[in-house]
């Protein structure tokens, strides 16, 4: 299944050169087509894999090249949703304005950034251990495939939720070369986390989901549904770092964190209810950001001390 028709109002690009002009010259285009500020909810999942693999600091060089596989992996996802969406982002007000259905960029340019962002992630993933060589694949393979998900089920979610909870699993077997049913665990607490706040995000574009023919748990269950699906998701977003933790050799500060989390989540679903969604900014973009990075804090510095 692909996307309807582009809006007529974006500018041709008449080569690739054009394009590649666009990359070097434009790249606050391309942060905002990403949201590179989103990597907030992520990046630090990967960093937590990482710390907890090793039990200290890892090195230097693993840091550094899991952070760049991070950003081009995550880079790589948001541009291809942004690809196939294109189409259903014009004929939806909150997204119009976007990158693409607003003409700033080209299918070509975003093309090539896809491409661009592809090669960082390979080139960061065979710098790591050798399992990484042959695992990468996976990641990609559920990069492509999401965006298309909401057009048959309202699982999507659930698979946008696995696809980031990805990132402390990948961190794992890239410093260690193994995958201990920990690592797994870690991923599971994201997938939820992910997946629970993602029921939230379907409450922006309810009624233009259901317009376009789009799954969502909130356009087969409802508000109330959604809400739902959100509670029970982050309850076993706790649950599965609870597990994780009773496997590890973890001190106090990890349970902190796992505390700070629950805490953070029992807040985050107190800025809105069913019949109230006029803090939903607020519970998705900065309560996420805040969880994630609190939770970082605390396993680090558990490693560390």
């Amino acid at each position: 299944m692909h996307c309807s028709s582009w809006p007529e109002r974006r500018p041709p690009v008449t080569s690739r050169r054009d394009a590649v002009s666009v990359l070097a010259t434009h790249p606050r285009r391309f942060a905002r087509l990403v949201k590179i500020e989103h990597t907030v909810f992520a990046l630090p999942f990967a960093y937590v894999g990482a710390f907890l693999a090793v039990g200290k600091t890892p090195s230097a060089h693993d840091l550094v090249w899991i952070t760049l596989a991070m950003v081009g992996a995550r880079s790589l996802a948001m541009a291809l949703n942004r690809l196939v969406d294109a189409g259903i982002d014009a004929r939806n007000p909150r997204t119009a304005a976007r990158e693409l259905p607003s003409g700033q960029l080209s299918v070509i340019q975003v093309v090539l950034f896809c491409a661009t962002s592809l090669a960082l992630f390979l080139v960061a993933v065979f710098q790591l251990a050798p399992k990484t060589h042959s695992l990468w694949p996976i990641p990609v393979a559920m990069f492509v495939v999401y965006p298309y998900l909401k057009r048959f089920t309202w699982l999507c979610h659930l698979w946008l939720g696995a696809a980031d909870g990805l990132a402390p699993v990948g961190a794992w077997v890239a410093i260690t070369n193994h995958l201990p049913w920990q690592a797994w665990m870690l991923g599971v607490a994201v997938t939820f986390w992910v997946g629970g706040f993602d029921c939230f995000y379907a409450l922006f574009d309810v009624d233009v989901d259901r317009r376009e023919g789009l799954h969502s748990i909130a356009t087969r269950f409802g508000v109330r549904g959604a809400f739902w699906g959100a509670r029970v998701s982050h309850v076993l977003t706790v649950g599965a770092l609870v597990v994780a933790g009773l496997g590890l050799s973890v001190g106090v500060l990890y349970w902190l964190g796992v505390a700070a989390v629950a805490v953070l989540l029992v807040y985050e679903h107190s800025l809105v209810r069913p019949d109230d969604l006029r803090r939903l900014d607020a519970a998705f973009f900065t309560m996420n950001g805040v969880i994630s990075v609190a939770f970082a804090v605390f396993v680090i510095a558990d490693a560390v001390t």
